[in-house]
């Protein structure tokens, strides 16, 4: 697999504070990856290095397979939390200086944003000054700045702050898109829904380290503990044997529904012997739902975070 991104054992520090500890990541080519963590884990400071903003005391970054330089910024597009555009200036003339900034010629920029701001129905936005728009509104024309000069890897830090869930799920279909054409992102953020919808590979920073990293899919299946949700409609005087079934399997929560005779419960098996239990299940009645239960990107995040804070 090819990597937009390589970081290797990159530490920074500020004074006696560490800010990112020996950190190396592999950010995978075409991918959505999700750069996760509480505040002050040292997120902010990694995507800061990325864009050269700052530079990492030890360690190195790889871009495209080439040692991070400053021609690569042109390559790279960054959505800050704190979006930051000039209130007096009016939309269009504040776009279009963004995007030369970025290396667009003048036309080539003026018909980029045209079809952008066609797509998002905001064609007459652009003789409004910024301070006229909503937070919302400014955000959008943030977003198109950020992509417009169709860069390798986009790096996207709270992308949905600032927005109803509207226009929250016309600026998640336009990340699927771009990731469709073609483009590396880097998502962080602090809402696990989105996460769940939009990465295929996490990595969870705490405290200034790297505490977990890798494909979603597989982290959630080594986080599985064996719990399954089952639905169980008894048979005619098998509820009183219920109690046996609570002595024989852990079970976690439970739920009856008398009028349908039927009880919803998690169970946590001993082993992974499930047809043992559907077989041992099934003496009670028919068993009518049995499914594992994947823990979800906030159950993980929130399990490791707590036992990190536990043991360090």
């Amino acid at each position: 697999m090819h990597h937009i991104l390589v970081a290797q054992n990159v530490s920074k520090s500020y004074g006696d504070f560490k800010a990112l500890s020996d950190i190396s990541l592999e950010i995978p080519e075409n991918k959505i990856y999700g750069l996760l963590g509480p505040n002050g884990a040292g997120k902010t400071t990694f995507i800061r290095i990325i864009n050269q903003i700052l530079y990492p005391d030890t360690g190195q970054l790889m871009f495209d397979g080439k040692p991070l330089a400053p021609q690569h910024i042109a390559s790279i597009g960054y959505l800050p939390e704190e979006r930051g555009l000039y209130k007096s200036m009016k939309v269009g003339e504040q776009a279009l200086y963004l995007a030369q900034l970025k290396g667009l010629g003048k036309a080539e920029a003026k018909k980029r944003l045209k079809e952008w701001f066609e797509r998002f129905e905001i064609g007459e936005w652009w003789d409004k000054k910024i301070q006229e728009l909503s937070k919302g509104m400014a955000q959008k024309i943030q977003f198109i700045v950020t992509v417009l000069h169709q860069p390798k890897l986009l790096i996207f830090d709270e992308p949905f702050s600032g927005f109803d869930p509207i226009n929250a799920n016309i600026i998640k279909d336009e990340i699927l898109r771009l990731k469709e054409e073609g483009t590396s992102i880097i998502f962080s953020t602090h809402r696990m829904e989105s996460v769940e919808e939009l990465c295929e590979y996490i990595a969870l920073i705490h405290k200034s380290e790297k505490i977990l990293d890798g494909k979603l899919s597989e982290i959630k299946n080594a986080y599985k503990n064996n719990v399954f949700n089952v639905s169980l409609q008894t048979k005619e005087g098998s509820k009183d044997k219920f109690l046996e079934v609570e002595e024989k399997f852990n079970v976690i929560s439970s739920n009856a529904h008398a009028e349908e005779s039927t009880w919803s419960m998690s169970v946590q098996l001993p082993s992974s012997d499930t047809r043992g239990v559907l077989t041992e299940l099934s003496k009670y009645g028919n068993v009518s739902r049995f499914e594992e239960v994947i823990p979800s990107a906030n159950d993980i995040f929130i399990q490791t975070v707590n036992g990190k804070e536990h043991h360090g």
